[in-house]
């Protein structure tokens, strides 16, 4: 729509009115505008609050591209709906979302109050990280994470439409036409290894946009992520007491005595 086309504008350095972007985009894509126009009226709006940047990280992942070896992570503030940290990887691992999710994030920004996931096992090592750290926050009368339905987890959830549409479904479509027309097999675990390869780096490509524009575009009745999160109540954590995630994976195996998956992968790579 016309907010997140300004906000990516914006991104790269290019000023225009959101009306001025609208009457455009009516222009060249009439089909498109009519179809949010009319999905506009069957939207609700869900109650939610969070007080303060830092008050909620919500982290969730996307498997839209799961059978071709792409996950996403995406990890966003509750308050300012900024996307924090996010990464593309072949398999959903404790490790790698860890140390590319959740590490970065308490580094660049401070460690917030709460984490929110769902139930998936993926983030164990990050919730452990979460709990070991958990005195160092500013708020300490709240629980140091929340593990909800995936339904619930709003802040983050309503962020995979734009990833879909922007990211996934046009590569899930050309890759499904390569399968239709038997130019790929994925029996094939050397196919497998290089198709995950170049899609997650595809994808990451696209999802790296995505976050831009998000995160400078207007959301009605709040305003510019980026700006939102320039107020932080964060307590920033010393690099020590954030190791890297062997360290951490050590650490959880040893004090909770269960194991982690430490690399996974999708298909071979035969070189």
């Amino acid at each position: 729509g016309r907010k997140f086309m300004t906000g990516y504008l914006s991104s790269m350095g290019l000023h225009a009115g959101e009306v001025r972007v609208g009457r455009i985009l009516r222009e060249l894509h009439q089909p498109y505008h009519e179809f949010r126009r009319e999905g506009a009226r069957n939207l609700n709006p869900v109650p939610y609050h969070a007080e303060y940047m830092g008050h909620k990280l919500h982290l969730d992942q996307n498997e839209k591209l799961v059978m071709f070896g792409v996950t996403h992570v995406l990890a966003v503030d509750g308050y300012s709906s900024k996307i924090v940290a996010h990464s593309t990887m072949p398999v959903k691992n404790n490790l790698v979302i860890y140390e590319e999710i959740y590490r970065p994030a308490v580094m660049n920004h401070g460690l917030w109050d709460q984490v929110r996931v769902d139930h998936g096992r993926e983030f164990y090592l990050c919730l452990y990280m979460q709990e070991k750290l958990s005195q160092h926050r500013c708020n300490l009368s709240r629980p140091p994470y929340l593990q909800t339905t995936s339904t619930r987890n709003l802040r983050v959830e309503r962020l995979w439409p734009e990833v879909n549409n922007r990211v996934n479904y046009p590569l899930k479509q050309a890759l499904v036409h390569l399968l239709d027309q038997e130019a790929v097999s994925l029996e094939d675990n050397l196919t497998r290894f290089c198709i995950s390869n170049l899609t997650c780096q595809v994808s990451q490509i696209g999802l790296n946009r995505v976050v831009q524009s998000w995160n400078a575009h207007r959301i009605p009745g709040r305003g510019i992520p980026n700006e939102l999160s320039a107020d932080r109540c964060l307590t920033e954590v010393s690099e020590e007491l954030l190791p890297c995630a062997s360290v951490v994976a050590n650490m959880y195996e040893q004090d909770l005595g269960s194991s982690l998956t430490w690399v996974s992968t999708f298909g071979t790579d035969r070189s």
